[in-house]
């Protein structure tokens, strides 16, 4: 069973110069405000209150930097959607985003959060397209898998799986509360934190 047991915080860059040194190997997370990324990277992690968990969309608005283990680090990204701030903060975020999805050689993978009930978004869609423009991985974790049945759950990650048809983009159903799928998505970030970027 893999285990982050010695997870970190590193740093919190809202500007491009404060990212973490640009070395090693890191899996970053993003996903709309309020589909369940603090929870699912706490829940992989199993350290309660890591990433901060809010009911207010946008709570995290920096680049949070956590040290798996040397040089291997888990990246918390801003969420995007309908979170309740200014508009120059949110095209700051934007651009922050971009700005790090275009440089960071370091990054060799997506864990892209997407609520279950919802399924993939114009935006969703959009991070996909930025990380495998960088020839990069991406795993689509389709949280809070637990509201809905068996029917419908894997009516959406059929779903899911046929919109990223890329041998780049992988999807599971997941769930931190019943804590399924936890296993497999460690087990890709591992896979990916094991190998150089590029390689299946």
């Amino acid at each position: 069973m893999t285990s982050y047991s010695h997870v970190k915080f590193m740093t919190s860059a809202a500007e491009p110069h404060q990212l973490a040194p640009d070395k090693g190997r890191e899996i970053a997370f993003a996903g709309r405000s309020n589909s369940g990324k603090s929870t699912a990277i706490n829940s992989i992690t199993q350290r309660a209150g890591l990433a901060r968990v809010s009911r207010t969309p946008g709570r995290t608005q920096l680049i949070n930097f956590f040290e798996l283990t040397p040089e291997r680090r888990l990246v918390d990204l801003p969420g995007y959607g309908f979170a309740k701030v200014p508009e120059r903060v949110r095209m700051h975020w934007l651009e922050l985003m971009e700005h790090y999805f275009n440089v960071r050689e370091s990054l060799v993978g997506l864990m892209l959060i997407v609520d279950s009930r919802r399924g993939l978004g114009a935006q969703d869609v959009a991070m996909l397209e930025w990380v495998l423009a960088r020839n990069r991985f991406a795993h689509v974790l389709l949280t809070k898998a637990d509201k809905l049945n068996r029917q419908d759950s894997l009516r959406v990650l059929r779903e899911t799986l046929a919109a990223g048809a890329d041998a780049a983009v992988s999807a599971q159903l997941f769930s931190a509360h019943n804590k399924q799928g936890m296993e497999e998505a460690r087990e890709v970030m591992q896979r990916w934190l094991d190998q150089p970027s590029g390689e299946s």
